[in-house]
C-alpha cells in the first residue's frame, strides 16, 4: 500500500517507521521543511524494545504529493486538521481510506468539512512515542490501535489498512464500538492534560497534590454526565483505573498539553475539554468546571503566543 502519514511528529514517525520496515510504501508529509529534509536524507530511525532500526521513506511537502494514496493516517494536532487535509486533498481518491487517530472529538467532522463524502475512519491508539530528533523516535512497551469507519460501513479499504497496520506490529484491530474507546480517552485527557497545563505539574506532582483529587473528581463527574446524556456507554470504572495507573506508573510524564504550553504552541483544549463543554451545552448538561478549565487553558495559550 501507498500510505501517507500526515504529520511527522512522534506518533507519525513511529507509525511511518513501523509500516516502512514491514515493506509498505510510506510518505511522510509535514509543514516543517527541516524535518522533511532530514527524513528524506537519512530515513527514519526507530528505537524500540526490539532494537534500533533505520528505514528509508519518502518525505514530501503537501503540494508535491502525487495523487493515488491508498490510505492517509492523520496525526496533526486537532486545530491544524482542516488546513493539513486541504493541503493534500489532491492526493486523495474515492478509494483512499483517511484514518484519524488524533486526540479529542470531532476529527472525522473536520476531515469531512474538507472532503465531503470521503472514506473516513476514526480510531484511537495507546502506543507511546517520544521524538528524539527530526527523524528519530523511540517507543517502549506495548500499545494497540482500534478503529472503524465513521459511517459504520465495513469496506475493503478499511480491511486493507487494518491488515497493513497489524502486519507492521502495531496491534491493530477493527472495532465497530470504537466511539466508546474514543470517548474514554477524551475523558482521561480532559483530566490529565488541562490540569497539567494550568499547574505546570507532572503526572506525579498532580498525584501528590491534595487539591488534585477533588478537581479531578469534578471534571470526571461532568464528563460522565455528558457521556450518559449523549448515550455513549463509557465504562466509568475503566476510566478511573486508567487514571490510577497513570498516576502510579507515569509519574515523570509531562502531558502533551503541558508540553505545548511550555513551548508556546497552541493546544488541543478545544478538541478535548472544549468539545465536551460544547456537547454539554447542546445536551442541556451543566458543566461549569469543564467550561472554566477550557477558558483558562485558552487564556494561557493566548498569553504565551503574544510574548
Amino acid at each position: 500500500m501507498r500510505i501517507v502519514i500526515l504529520g511527522a511528529g512522534a506518533m507519525g514517525k513511529l507509525f511511518g517507521a513501523r509500516l516502512a520496515l514491514d515493506g509498505q510504501s510510506v510518505v511522510m508529509v509535514d509543514v516543517d521543511a527541516d524535518t522533511l529534509k532530514q527524513i528524506a536524507r537519512d530515513g527514519l530511525r526507530l528505537t524500540a524494545d526490539d532494537g534500533d532500526h533505520q528505514v528509508k521513506v519518502e518525505a514530501e511537502r503537501a503540494e508535491d504529493l502525487r495523487p493515488g494514496a491508498d490510505a492517509v493516517v492523520v496525526f496533526t494536532k486537532a486545530q491544524h486538521t482542516v488546513a493539513a487535509v486541504r493541503s493534500i486533498a489532491h492526493a486523495i481518491g474515492p478509494n483512499t481510506c483517511v484514518l484519524t487517530l488524533q486526540n479529542g472529538l470531532g476529527g472525522a467532522e473536520r476531515i469531512l468539512s474538507v472532503l465531503p463524502g470521503a472514506d473516513v475512519a476514526v480510531g484511537t491508539t495507546t502506543w507511546p512515542a517520544d521524538a528524539k530528533a527530526p527523524n528519530h523516535v523511540s517507543t517502549h512497551g506495548a500499545g494497540e490501535i482500534r478503529f472503524w469507519s465513521h459511517d459504520g460501513v465495513d469496506r475493503e479499504s478499511l480491511q486493507r489498512l487494518d491488515a497493513a497496520l497489524a502486519a507492521a506490529g502495531l496491534a491493530s484491530r477493527l472495532d465497530p464500538q470504537v466511539q466508546v474507546v474514543i470517548w474514554e480517552k477524551v475523558i482521561f485527557n480532559s483530566v490529565m492534560n488541562p490540569v497539567a497545563a494550568l499547574t505546570r505539574c507532572t503526572v506525579g506532582e498532580m498525584a501528590d497534590s491534595p487539591d488534585c483529587l477533588p478537581l479531578t473528581e469534578s471534571i470526571l463527574q461532568e464528563a460522565f454526565a455528558i457521556a450518559r446524556k449523549a448515550q455513549v456507554p463509557v465504562d466509568e470504572a475503566r476510566v478511573r483505573k486508567t487514571l490510577a495507573h497513570a498516576r502510579e506508573s507515569h509519574r515523570p510524564h509531562k502531558p502533551s498539553m503541558l508540553s505545548d504550553v511550555l513551548a508556546g504552541r497552541t493546544t488541543e483544549v478545544d478538541a478535548i475539554n472544549g468539545a465536551l463543554a460544547k456537547r454539554a451545552e447542546a445536551l442541556g448538561v451543566q458543566a461549569p468546571v469543564m467550561q472554566t478549565i477550557s477558558r483558562l487553558v485558552r487564556m494561557i495559550k493566548r498569553e504565551n503566543l503574544s510574548r
